[in-house]
């Protein structure tokens, strides 16, 4: 008996060794990108295909489907959703790949019902956008002339006999199926696909079918790492314990392989350990300490430090596979403890209680693959440039691609991610629940290694719809059985399910439920929990009374406007449409008759009725920007109570009225200067109090900063009033009253509307900060009609602009025609007889940029 184990022992032995001579090095990644067709199913005819991309853009591409965002043509791309889609290509193998042990398909995203055959096999069937698929067909493909075909059902026909079959309905309340034809039946709670796509109220119904994200043949020898994640279990400036978990798939034993990890920029292994492979799914824990690590940091606080640490399996130190990332050492929570106040909200970076300055993000697109590397850049680098910090990924569109999630990492955006769910309930029972459960792991896997990762959240406002929208009562009306079953569904899906994923996928990782949160109770406490607060809005009320919301965390809130006239003329550019209420406008204001009433109301409150469209276009923007501007200083003074401002919303999917500081095109609007100087690192922001006017200085900086402050009021032709310079030594990461005085003793007897305040703080380095304000609504100021100068010369890339004014000049506004120029400065005051030089970025030449330059300030808007 002990020959016979000895020879069985021989015999694995020599079978393991046998088997590595035929393992080569690293894994084979080949992307099916060319030769693909489409068709619609039911019909004979075959059309190119872009891949990745959408049927939409594809028939767009093909010049059967009019451009969807100009005019009216959306409604006349609503059937497209209701019909069936074929795509199909044929792809070899070269012999590297077709001669390796295990070869897969790997699908990284199929939108969103969908069948795929392999050379006439049926190999898979898809029900989630969201969710990678990967199936092995080492025993159905071929080395040559490999047919691939993909049937897209329609989600549509898909879902309409969910909705159907039930008794009662799910509450969506941005589904727009009225504009898909599809009266009262809200179908989008039934698919895992991005809600948006069904309309909301800044985007159009485009409901998408397609191969958004790429496919790739993948084959391997051996095995291969799946995963790697590193769990950074302690984290400090002298030391970080990571553990990293890989996560090896092996196709058959193998003895003795070796598992590093390695600093990729100092070539140090940081760990190692030897294993047995076994086949199937094999999971190694390996740990490590660094000592003085550098620590990643948010935009502002410091360098947001990537390591690119590599993961490796060597066997008869040949290496099998490999797999790099970059990694930012931190520790990033959220911190919701009990306090004076009531129960903070906050994110602690690396042990600093962190103040959040940022926005909301959506897809920057409807049509999802024509996103590119550039406009990614430019998003971030945009969100960067008006000094945020964090972007909260709303849950109505999607999980980002992975080269977003790098640029955050690289420019130290943090990212509060939700998962995708917003604004609806969802039958989250059965087959659906573990789906959602499916995808959640999916995701979290795919993302947790990016340290720009700060928060996962179960949704967006769904718990508020439950319990202050109404629904929960009006369910309990009908049939209190029907209110326990939707509850139930609710708590498994966001109170049992997700955060259970984020336990044990991402364990060091925060989780809320829900965006606003407080309590399970759904109640909205000022003291405790983080607020979307909308009533300045909804309710038209004056834009000062963003100076009286309190919150822990502002995780929304939003003033709307139109984009500018060079982005109004790609959608409405006949003479007919130059009017809000025309019907292509209001086709591009999907907030409806409302929305408009509401900035109607206010512009003209605060304003006055300006003279025509195009004053109206600049003066909505010049009121979000103001509106905006009165929230994020509010905000940051209450620095301490108030830890975080994240507006509505940083981006556009299509061209249109909406809550964004950029419009589509990535044309800043004047909020999104106004953000820029409302978000630098120490804010200078003077406000009334009764009859005083105080000054804060906040400060965001980690060490407290010394300098000056210049206190002037000037008449609006410039004469000094009053003038108080202050030395200051302002705290740091704190919010701090430096000056309080009465308002009649500053102005002495010139009267309110006549004067303007500037606060200015000038660092010990000389950097200069600096805020106007003024003691009345703007319409009743009594601006005078301002006489810019300007001079215009020849710098790299572009122009600059010397501008220059004898009288006090509100939101001077510069534009040029077309969408491709960029003002280093807009919207912005000049003071009496204070040069100010703007750069613009522009293709133009010298003569035709002089022609065309139109430079307007407040009162050019009224008669």
């Amino acid at each position: 008996m002990k020959i016979k184990r000895e020879m069985k022992v021989i015999i694995l032995i020599m079978s393991t060794i046998f088997s590595l001579s035929s393992i080569h090095a690293s894994s084979v990644q080949t992307e099916i990108k060319c030769g693909w067709k489409f068709k619609q199913a039911r019909l004979n005819n075959w059309y190119p295909a872009t891949v990745p991309g959408v049927v939409h853009t594809d028939l767009i591409n093909n010049g059967i489907l009019d451009d969807p965002f100009f005019r009216l043509n959306e409604r006349g791309a609503q059937w497209v959703d209701k019909e069936d889609w074929i795509y199909e290509t044929k792809f070899d193998l070269d012999d590297e790949t077709f001669n390796k042990e295990n070869i897969d398909l790997y699908f990284k995203g199929l939108d969103t019902y969908a069948d795929i055959y392999l050379n006439e096999n049926k190999i898979l069937e898809t029900n989630n956008m969201f969710r990678e698929w990967r199936i092995d067909v080492k025993n159905i493909i071929k080395q040559k002339d490999n047919h691939l075909r993909i049937y897209f059902h329609s989600p549509i026909k898909v879902d309409l006999p969910k909705w159907e079959a039930l008794p009662f309905r799910y509450e969506a309340a941005n589904d727009q199926s009225e504009n898909g034809g599809l009266f009262d039946k809200k179908v989008s709670v039934f698919a895992r696909k991005a809600g948006y796509h069904y309309g909301w109220d800044w985007g159009p119904r485009l409901v998408t079918s397609g191969i958004w994200r790429p496919v790739f043949v993948e084959a391997w020898d051996g095995l291969r790492i799946d995963n790697v994640h590193y769990i950074q279990r302690n984290v400090s400036s002298k030391n970080a314990d990571i553990e990293t978990v890989l996560e090896i798939i092996g196709d058959k034993e193998i003895v003795s392989a070796k598992v590093k990890i390695t600093d990729e920029q100092s070539g140090k292994i940081l760990a190692s350990t030897v294993i047995d492979i076994h086949k199937g799914l094999n999971k190694v824990r390996v740990g490590f300490s660094m000592k003085n690590p550098e620590l990643w940091w948010s935009n502002g606080l410091g360098e947001p430090h990537l390591y690119t640490f590599k993961a490796s399996i060597e066997v008869n130190n040949t290496t099998i596979d490999r797999k790099s990332e970059k990694i930012g050492i931190r520790s990033v929570k959220l911190v919701r403890q009990p306090d004076k106040f009531g129960k903070s909200f906050y994110f602690e970076l690396n042990g600093i209680p962190v103040f959040s300055k940022g926005a909301n993000y959506i897809p920057c697109d409807i049509f999802l693959p024509r996103v590119t590397r550039e406009i990614y850049k430019k998003t971030i680098l945009d969100a960067v440039d008006a000094n945020m910090n964090m972007l909260r990924v709303w849950g109505g569109g999607i999980y980002e691609d992975d080269y977003f999630y790098e640029l955050c990492d690289k420019y130290g955006i943090m990212v509060w991610q939700d998962f995708m769910f917003a604004c609806s309930l969802y039958p989250a029972e059965g087959e659906l629940l573990e789906n959602i459960k499916q995808e959640a792991i999916d995701n979290v896997k795919r993302l947790r290694n990016h340290p720009s990762i700060a928060i996962w959240c179960g949704n967006n406002e769904c718990l508020d719809a439950w319990e202050i929208w109404g629904w929960k009562r009006n369910y309990t009306t009908k049939d209190p059985r029907i209110a326990d079953k939707i509850w139930k569904q609710f708590y498994d899906q966001y109170f049992i399910v997700l955060p259970e994923v984020v336990k044990e996928y991402d364990p060091m990782a925060s989780y809320t439920p829900s965006s606003p949160f407080t309590d399970i109770d759904g109640r909205r406490d000022h003291t405790d929990g983080d607020m979307h607060y909308w009533d300045t809005w909804q309710k038209g009320l004056p834009i000062s009374t963003y100076n009286n919301e309190k919150s822990r965390y502002f995780s929304e809130y939003g003033f709307q406007s139109f984009p500018e006239w060079a982005t109004v003329l790609s959608y409405a550019p006949e003479e007919k449409d130059w009017n809000i209420t025309s019907e292509v406008m209001m086709s591009h204001q999907r907030g409806g008759s409302s929305a408009n009433l509401i900035i109607e109301k206010c512009l003209t409150n605060e304003y006055g009725t300006p003279k025509d469209f195009q004053s109206f276009l600049y003066l909505s923007q010049l009121l979000q920007g103001d509106a905006m501007k009165i929230a994020m200083e509010a905000h940051r003074r209450d620095m301490g109570y108030c830890m975080g401002t994240l507006f509505w919303q940083h981006n556009d999917c299509w061209p249109v009225a909406s809550w964004a500081s950029r419009d589509y095109y990535g044309r800043w609007k004047a909020q999104h200067y106004f953000t820029r100087e409302a978000f630098r690192d120490i804010l200078v922001s003077p406000i009334a109090n009764g009859e005083k006017l105080e000054i804060y200085a906040v400060s965001d900086r980690l060490k407290n900063t010394a300098g000056k402050l210049y206190i002037s009021v000037l008449t609006l032709d410039g004469k000094v009033i009053s003038e108080i310079n202050k030395s200051l030594n302002i705290s740091a990461n704190a919010s701090t009253m430096v000056y309080s005085e009465t308002i009649d003793k500053l102005i002495k007897n010139i009267a309110r509307k006549d004067v303007v305040i500037v606060a200015e703080f000038i660092d010990n380095n000389n950097r200069r900060y600096t805020n106007n304000y003024f003691l009345l609504n703007q319409k009743e100021i009594n601006l005078p009609k301002a006489n810019i100068i300007s001079d215009v010369r020849v710098v790299d890339k572009g122009f600059e602009i010397t501008l220059n004014c004898d009288k006090f000049a509100r939101a001077v506004y510069l534009s040029v025609d077309g969408l491709d120029n960029f003002f280093g400065d807009n919207y912005f005051d000049l003071l009496p007889n204070k040069e100010k030089s703007i750069k613009v970025q522009s293709g133009l030449s010298l003569a035709d940029f002089k022609k065309q330059l139109k430079i307007v300030s407040f009162t050019d808007a009224f008669q």
